[in-house]
């Protein structure tokens, strides 16, 4: 028996939030938690919405014009670069949000966890509209074709999904702690840079010998082989990633422009959002071309192990590269500002052994991602699998004629034909 689908529409409502001016926001203390899609990043609100930045009163919703959604509604970006992100969320109380987020407040039937299991697996950036701004119309997501599936069967899928999911958020926490590994070894080993409690020499770094230097800029053609250009979006806390990524012909790098990368050399996100995020080049990405951000060549005597971990240190990241500010008031560093921050310097041989026992992390860290991925793979099986109908198929011939009753429930509350199967049930 395959499922029979209906619009989105005949099983959730979809809303869309309200404006919220900035003189209402800040107050923790009302009854009503009021969500921005900002607060979808919270640690804490990775399924659930628990946490928040901002409640309102019942007269503050009153004077907004707006009003509040129940626990169980799926919320989900529906502007901008957010929709990318392919965040959703659960309303766990009474809440609302602002028109920046949209929301299916799932019908009579329809198991708000279900809901929310249907729409991991459904692509938001497949919906919106293309453009300069990306965009996700109501009307669109009210036509999106929606399984029609027993309540019991919902269920079932749900907690099949659950001990699946649960497995995936050990996972995430497990990654959170070993995250903290490094930055806590930097601090044990070299103090505070804020305060230098050990007493290690202070200058700039420039003034240690350290070198920063342009990459390469705007890359040349781009070919399907060749060296990976290091951009941006390769260099993410303190270790680089292969999204996204592209190549270049080596003869196609314009000579004199120093863009080759040596094992040791540091990289820095220059300018935009994630402006000082750092990642060392270890022996994989040696010989690979630098993009458009910064370089760092270490001095003698220092280790891209200690220089990286400095770099991401609070102390650092909040009093001298988000102070940096360049066009249009976004963060924005340049190889004078870099050489020119302070530091400090530890002798060679401790720094020497932070850079061995960072190598061991690093090795478990990489394992550790790789099985995250595998599981994160299967989940995603176990998801198309739910919603093909075939992760639950031997149960459902169990519960087969329990099933049937349902379903013929459902079809009268949707007002939907009845299906042969159904017919001959009272």
């Amino acid at each position: 028996m395959s499922w029979r689908t209906v619009p989105l529409q005949r099983v959730a409502r979809l809303e869309s939030g309200f404006g919220f001016p900035r003189e209402y926001q800040g107050d923790e203390n009302q009854e009503f938690p009021f969500f921005r899609v900002s607060d979808m990043n919270i640690t804490g609100n990775e399924v659930l919405m628990e946490n928040h930045s901002n409640t309102v009163s019942s007269a503050t919703l009153k004077a907004l014009g707006a009003r509040t959604f129940p626990a169980g509604t799926v919320i989900f970006p529906k502007i901008g670069a957010a929709i990318a992100t392919e965040k959703k969320r659960i309303l766990t109380k009474p809440s609302t949000y602002d028109n920046n987020v949209m929301g299916a407040v799932p019908k009579v039937g329809t198991n708000p966890k279900f809901l929310y299991y249907w729409f991991l697996q459904l692509k938001l950036s497949d919906q919106a509209n293309p453009g300069h701004v990306p965009s996700i119309r109501k009307s669109v997501m009210e036509e999106i074709p929606f399984p029609v599936v027993a309540p019991s069967e919902q269920l079932r899928i749900v907690e099949l999904l659950d001990q699946a999911d649960r497995l995936r958020r050990l996972r995430r926490e497990a990654d959170a702690k070993a995250a903290r590994i490094l930055p806590a070894l930097f601090l044990k080993m070299f103090g505070d840079p804020a305060t230098n409690p050990m007493r290690w020499a202070q200058a700039s770094l420039g003034e240690f010998g350290v070198k920063a230097r342009y990459g390469l800029g705007q890359p040349p053609k781009q070919c399907t082989s060749g060296l990976p250009l290091l951009r941006a979006t390769n260099i993410d806390a303190g270790r680089i990633i292969e999204k996204n990524l592209i190549f270049v012909d080596k003869e196609d790098v314009p000579p004199g422009r120093n863009a080759f990368l040596s094992s040791e050399e540091v990289l820095v996100v220059r300018s935009g959002a994630y402006t000082g995020d750092v990642a060392q080049v270890t022996d994989k990405w040696a010989g690979s071309v630098a993009g458009y951000d910064l370089v760092i060549t270490p001095a003698a005597g220092w280790s891209g192990e200690f220089i990286e971990q400095f770099l991401l240190t609070p102390f650092v990241q909040r009093t001298y590269f988000d102070s940096q500010k360049g066009r249009a008031g976004q963060p924005h560093l340049n190889s004078t500002q870099l050489e020119a921050t302070p530091s400090y310097c530890p002798p060679e041989s401790l720094q020497n052994t932070f850079a061995k026992q960072v190598r061991e992390v690093r090795s478990l860290r990489d394992q550790c991602i790789e099985h995250a991925e595998r599981l994160e793979q299967v989940f995603a099986v176990l998801l198309q699998s739910a919603f093909s109908g075939q992760l639950t198929a031997k149960w459902r011939e169990r519960h087969m004629k329990e099933l049937l009753a349902e379903m013929a429930q459902q079809a009268r509350l949707l007002n939907l034909p009845m299906p042969e199967e159904l017919r001959a049930l009272p």
